[in-house]
């Protein structure tokens, strides 16, 4: 796991909390990693960070230019599909918040 290479703020950060459920691990997977490299290609994308405990709760931190580019990667088709994958097969529950960067530190 890498930090997210962001810009000197502001820009924008959408965390998704979720707590997994037991099905279809396999395909939790798959589908996560082709977000991943999906995401990536969106304009407006800046990185992303993610950790899941072994209870199954997870913590994804995608960083993003705009508000507008956050919009857009929620409209994506692939998108769309994963998330409603996801709200019937793979969390018991989740939460979203958009959220403006406006300062940042590093141990750089």
């Amino acid at each position: 796991m890498f930090f997210a290479n962001t810009p000197e703020p502001p820009y924008y950060a959408c965390i998704f909390t979720s707590q997994r459920s037991d099905k279809d691990a396999a395909s939790y997977n798959s589908t996560a990693e082709f977000m991943d490299e999906l995401a990536a290609q969106q304009d407006g994308y800046l990185g992303v960070e993610s950790a899941r405990d072994q209870n199954g709760l997870g913590i994804t931190v995608s960083y993003w230019k705009s508000l507008d580019a956050i919009k857009l990667w929620k409209e994506n088709a692939a998108h769309k599909k994963a998330q409603e994958k996801g709200m019937k097969d793979w969390y018991s529950s989740y939460t979203t918040r958009i959220c403006k960067v406006e300062r940042d530190y590093t141990s750089k």
